[in-house]
């Protein structure tokens, strides 16, 4: 492997290396409008695209590009499944529930379908695999949810993958897709404002840098949300980021594979490279980042040389279920999705089909799962309490303009990030990832 290009290498998606980009013009002055949609990456594109279709009145407004945020950096799995999760939500919230979880993202993966069917986005079935390194009885009980759900699939003991492991379950004819030229294709008809960023929200008005723009229904698919006085989401959300690799000259494993264990490693081809994924950590805290990738592919794929590099980072909810639905319990006109676990692609095709719903006064068989203001008492909200208070009470700058976080400098991105929520900064002190909607306090 070349590791002198490795080391030189610019992070830059293979996504965005190989699309086409679209641009709109900013707002230009005070408009009216029945639905604002803030963001403009998959899930808030896919919210336009559904409401054009039901013939809702809309506008979104992006305070940059859109799909250059989260989403040109995604590793674009199609998937209901999203880790060792049902045997988890059927201990949690029942066997009904997590049924429903399973119809909503299996509905989402169909709706793909129908989607690229006329879209040239390089979509393709593949089997989705959880596999775990040790522990066969994980395994053996995400099996055992399968069948009690129907979900087709099952165990697997061999795996094409160059390590060793406890077996896997697979789920059965699920999708990859390019997010960017998707993303792009939906957008090209729709009602868009890039550059224009949002400064203020009152109620059913949103205050941004080029004009007011007075809405009925405002929904925020921003990632993380960034208004912190309604629904707790800096307790109810971190972020975890983690890493990608794209390799020429390695084997194909012939299937989307992810680690069960949120630091593991995860596998996907796009044309002839594979997407080696993993170096894992929250936000803020030291992880294996490239180099663990880098390690990997020396030891496993000796013959193979990596082209591209890139990372991205995920907001991650307290039950393991994405928060779709009014942004709290007392905002009726004012909706939000986000917390989608590493699994966006498909929690993005959720959140339009309930949030569209929602603003059209329609019932919604999954509106209360994915209810951002269903129960917080889990174990993982104190675990976000206590980085908030270490963060907020080291006395260090720079500060994130967030809530007041202790910032850590990132050595291998050369960024200043936040371990208490994710935001993140450049040397330079300029924002680059939300939930902080300002540059860095120094």
């Amino acid at each position: 492997m070349d590791t002198k290009r490795n080391d030189t290498l610019h992070p830059e998606s293979v996504w965005a290396k190989t699309a086409t980009p679209i641009s709109f013009e900013p707002l230009s002055g005070n408009r009216r409008t029945d639905v604002l949609i803030i963001g403009g990456g998959m899930a808030g594109i896919l919210c336009a695209h559904a409401l054009k279709t039901a013939g809702v009145d809309y506008l979104l407004v992006e305070a940059d590009r859109i799909g250059r945020g989260i989403t040109q950096n995604t590793t674009a799995k199609i998937t209901a499944q999203h880790g060792l999760l049902y045997h988890r939500l059927i201990v949690s919230f029942g066997e009904e529930k997590a049924r429903l979880y399973w119809e909503a993202n299996r509905e989402a993966l169909e709706a793909y379908r129908r989607l690229c069917a006329t879209i040239d986005c390089d979509f393709e079935e593949k089997d989705a695999f959880v596999y775990a390194m040790t522990d066969r009885r994980k395994i053996e009980k995400e099996a055992e949810a399968y069948r009690k759900l129907g979900i087709p699939g099952g165990p697997v003991c061999d795996l094409p993958l160059p390590f060793p492991t406890a077996g896997a379950v697979r789920m059965e004819n699920q999708a990859q897709l390019h997010p960017l030229k998707f993303l792009y294709a939906i957008a090209k008809d729709l009602r868009i404002q890039e550059h224009t960023k949002v400064l203020e929200l009152k109620p059913q008005e949103a205050v941004t840098d080029r004009g007011r723009i007075r809405a009925k229904h405002i929904l925020v698919t921003t990632h993380f949300p960034f208004i912190n006085k309604h629904g707790g989401y800096f307790l109810k959300l971190y972020q975890h980021r983690s890493y990608v690799i794209a390799l020429e000259g390695a084997e194909d494993p012939k299937g989307m594979y992810v680690d069960e264990d949120l630091k593991g490693l995860s596998f996907r081809t796009y044309g002839g490279l594979l997407l080696l994924g993993g170096g894992s950590h929250r936000t803020g805290k030291q992880g294996g980042d490239w180099k663990e990738l880098s390690d990997f592919a020396r030891r496993h794929y000796p013959r193979a040389r990596e082209v591209a590099r890139f990372a991205t980072q995920d907001c991650m909810s307290l039950d393991g279920v994405p928060y779709i639905g009014r942004y709290g319990k007392h905002t009726l006109n004012l909706f939000t999705a986000t917390g989608f676990n590493k699994w966006g692609m498909t929690s993005s095709m959720v959140a339009a089909k309930i949030l569209a719903d929602l603003v059209q006064g329609k019932d919604n068989r999954y509106a209360s799962l994915f209810s951002p203001s269903r129960s917080v008492l889990h174990p993982q909200l104190a675990v976000n309490a206590a980085e908030s208070v270490l963060h907020l009470l080291t006395p260090t700058a720079p500060r994130c303009p967030h809530l007041g976080c202790a910032l850590v400098y990132n050595k291998q991105e050369h960024s200043w990030d936040c371990p208490c929520h994710g935001s993140r900064f450049t040397d330079r002190g300029e924002l680059i990832d939300n939930p902080a909607t300002d540059d860095m306090k120094r």
